[in-house]
């Protein structure tokens, strides 16, 4: 390498690279959407604003200074397809009973209680609602499922 390339490299090293104003730019975006923002938003509001930077150069700036846009949470997904066998629809959503203990329904419902699940399942007579039986597990109990 020449001795006149070295010391031009090692002077403009020192030197300001001219982005000063777009790092100030960037840092007020960012800070103003509260992190939420990474380059390419950071980029739309830069030139919605009038400053007019490649994409690039915005991405360079936020990695110097260490400035990344916040990520979406993963949304918790249970469904595992169909597991076990499904009923046959012999109610046909005919929910009208005619004498008592003709047709029952059930639901499970989860609460959470003190950092504990407690599953909650009130059998109900369809004639008029009334309650035959309520069944309070700590956990999913299922004595006929099938688990893959």
């Amino acid at each position: 390498m020449a001795r006149s390339t070295y010391y031009y490299h090692t002077k403009r090293l020192s030197e300001p690279d001219g982005y000063d104003d777009a790092r100030a730019a960037i840092r007020k975006i960012y800070d103003h959407h509260k992190g939420r923002y990474g380059y390419r938003r950071v980029t739309s509001q830069l030139r919605n604003d009038g400053m007019t930077l490649n994409h690039k150069t915005v991405q360079k700036l936020m990695v110097e200074m260490s400035l990344y846009g916040k990520r979406k949470k993963a949304k918790y997904k249970s469904y595992k397809g169909e597991i076990g066998k499904i009923a046959p629809n012999v109610i046909d959503r005919d929910f009208v009973a005619t004498a008592p203990n003709q047709k029952w329904t059930t639901d499970v419902t989860e609460v959470k209680i003190k950092d504990k699940k407690i599953y909650l399942s009130p059998i109900l007579d369809m004639l008029e609602f009334s309650r035959r039986y309520t069944r309070v597990r700590s956990w999913p109990h299922c004595s006929g499922c099938t688990r893959n």
